[in-house]
């Protein structure tokens, strides 16, 4: 039986009543101490568990019964099993299963067929929205005019660096100009001041679409926001479903019910009628405001720009309202786990269009977009490239920078076993292949905004019709020394040589294409390609590393999530990967202007550190 939430507050009580809910009743502010706070909890085991800060600073005490100010919840989706609690499953696949038998639905033929397919009929009839004409939770306190004030509420400041406070759970809803259709989707808002804020919709989202429509035509564009809806209809809002199709009949597909709808008070929108906290209001179609910066879930600041504004017309709210939210930043963190979702229910969509997919995976280190791994039922010459070249025509797909082909014996989900293959059966010069394309906005490595380079790389078996490889055989080294005691040899020798390296690590000695991460002080243009290039020169034993990557002095080379997770932030293949007498250099550090990238770098994300030591003292045991 399905279980589907009536509200945030139906979800909230079940975290509890199943252990994963922590609640801090301490006094706390919303200033960068909440961020400390979760990212330290959604970084432990698991992820951790959800939180409920009780007593937060800044919103209004007169919001609470209790006059402690609005209660924020944080984490709600930051585990493998929270994130199935909140789509009412025990396993995310049993969604995955449902999209797959709706796409093999096939019409009845017959009265037989008919009879049969009533049932499934009616159960499909109750995935609509419902539009409801009673009086609605979201309505029970309405504010307009002088009333709207955005700072009655605990909205988080992420970072140090943020450009002020951002509503980072919103689910925003427009309408299409032309046809009248709505979206469903969720990009974070700037607070500017009590009645405006940004709205950061991408060039290529849905919404920026509509936007697009409306500002041709010149006509002023209605919004709302719900804060702290079920959390089906949250998850549906970021889900990458095709162009036109509603989320909220998705959100309907996974409660197995319709979601409640409540039109608005000041505009021609309707919203969830249990959210906890609805923002009514319009854009103007050529007001654009700067935004930002904001610590992104690339790890990253992204930089400011110019966005639409949202003007705020009305607030209507629960009594005793919840605000819903999250913070992004370095992996792993809560939208990790709602990628992860993504990745398994979106996978028989994929299938569709590309029936020789097996399975998929989305590590976290490579931020949802940066990298894919996909194994394949390969059936004829240059089957990987085509499979790549589908997969950059998909959708929120076409973002991937990194697209790694196997076969279909290999688990995708065991990184130790994909890095194996990929390094003991590629053939450096004919398996990587390069082209260019469009990414996310947010992809800082390229060096022009919204389209850059992308890799491909084919770890498949090689099949009759293409070229076979070229014969490695494993270093000498690994067969008669240990991995530590090779590496720790290799490591010390190479300092000698090179003494700009700052350290080493050699992760697997027993593969045909050794790898090597290595750190530098970087103080020169192109000083990376400098020292691979004496690197790969050298004889007597080193002559077996084949791949190295280039990193700054600050990373730490000997955890292997941050070095994977640089690499696929901070490379533009076509400027970044290059090849030295048959062997790969990847230059992972951060690029100067004078190495071809004319745009800012942006800073690494970083929590002050008197934020920390405060926390340390208030919270020793977190």
């Amino acid at each position: 039986m399905r279980i589907h939430y009536n509200s945030l507050k139906d979800f909230l009580a079940r975290l509890e009543r199943e252990g994963e809910l922590i609640r801090i009743k301490e006094r706390v502010s919303p200033n960068l101490e909440i961020t400390e706070i979760t990212d330290r909890i959604c970084k432990s085991s698991d992820g951790g568990k959800a939180i409920l800060f009780e007593n937060v600073n800044g919103s209004d005490p007169r919001l609470n019964n209790l006059g402690t100010g609005v209660p924020v919840l944080i984490n709600a989706f930051g585990s493998k099993k929270r994130m199935a609690m909140a789509l009412g499953v025990d396993d995310i696949e049993e969604i995955a299963k449902d999209i797959q038998e709706l796409i093999e639905l096939k019409p009845p033929q017959n009265l037989i067929e008919k009879i049969k397919f009533l049932p499934r009929l009616f159960e499909i009839s109750h995935y609509p929205p419902k539009v409801t004409t009673g009086k609605a939770p979201c309505h029970e306190v309405i504010l307009t005019d002088n009333e709207i004030d955005l700072f009655k509420f605990p909205i988080l400041k992420c970072w140090p660096l943020d450009g002020g406070r951002f509503i980072t759970l919103p689910v925003v809803f427009t309408k299409s100009l032309n046809n009248g259709k709505r979206n469903v989707g969720m990009y974070r808002m700037q607070v500017y001041d009590k009645k405006t804020t940004g709205m950061h919709w991408h060039i290529h989202k849905d919404g920026a679409s509509h936007y697009d429509e409306y500002k041709k035509a010149g006509k002023r564009m209605e919004v709302a926001v719900a804060i702290g809806t079920d959390p089906v209809v949250t998850y549906s809002a970021t889900a990458p479903l095709p162009y036109g199709v509603d989320e909220l009949l998705f959100a309907g597909m996974i409660r197995k019910k319709g979601v409640e709808l409540v039109k608005c008070k000041t505009i021609d929108m309707e919203v969830p009628a249990t959210a906890e906290i609805i923002l009514e209001g319009y854009v103007e179609p050529n007001e654009l405001r700067e935004e930002g910066p904001f610590g992104d879930h690339t790890g990253y600041y992204s930089l400011k720009g110019n966005y639409p504004v949202f003007h705020i017309t009305a607030i209507t709210h629960r009594k005793n309202p919840i605000y819903f939210t999250t913070i992004v930043g370095k992996p792993p963190m809560e939208d990790c786990y709602m990628g992860k979702a993504t990745e398994r229910i979106f996978l028989p969509m994929l299938k569709s269009l590309n029936p020789e997919i097996v399975d998929i995976d989305l590590p976290w280190e490579g931020v949802f977009h940066n990298c894919v791994i996909v194994s394949m039922k390969k059936r004829y010459p240059m089957h990987a490239r085509k499979l790549m070249t589908s997969l950059w025509g998909s959708g929120q797909m076409s973002f991937s920078k990194m697209i790694l082909t196997v076969d279909e014996d290999i688990n995708v989900h065991d990184y130790k076993e994909v890095a194996m293959r990929l390094l003991n059966n590629i053939d450096i010069e004919r398996d990587i292949y390069i082209t260019e394309g469009t990414l996310d906005v947010l992809d800082h490595s390229a060096p022009n905004p919204v389209y850059g380079s992308k890799i491909g790389v084919d770890a498949t078996e090689r099949i009759e019709g293409e070229t076979q490889r070229q014969e490695v055989s494993l270093p000498l080294q690994a067969v008669s020394r240990g991995d530590k005691e090779q590496s720790s040899v290799i490591s010390g020798q190479l300092k000698e040589k090179i003494p700009e390296i700052i350290d080493i690590n050699i992760p697997l000695n027993d593969v045909k294409n050794r790898i090597i991460f290595i750190s530098i002080k970087k103080d020169k243009p192109y000083h990376s390609r400098a020292i691979t290039e004496k690197l790969f020169k050298l004889t007597n034993g080193f002559n077996s590393i084949r791949i190295a990557v280039i990193l700054d002095e600050d990373v730490n080379i000997n955890d292997i999530s941050t070095v994977v997770w640089k690499l696929f932030n901070n490379t533009d293949p076509k400027r970044d990967f290059y090849f030295i007498d048959g062997k790969l250099a990847i230059d992972a550090t951060k690029k100067l202007k004078e190495e071809g990238h004319p745009r800012e770098w942006p800073p690494e994300i970083i929590m002050d550190e008197e934020i920390k030591k405060r926390i340390d003292k208030k919270f020793p045991l977190i």
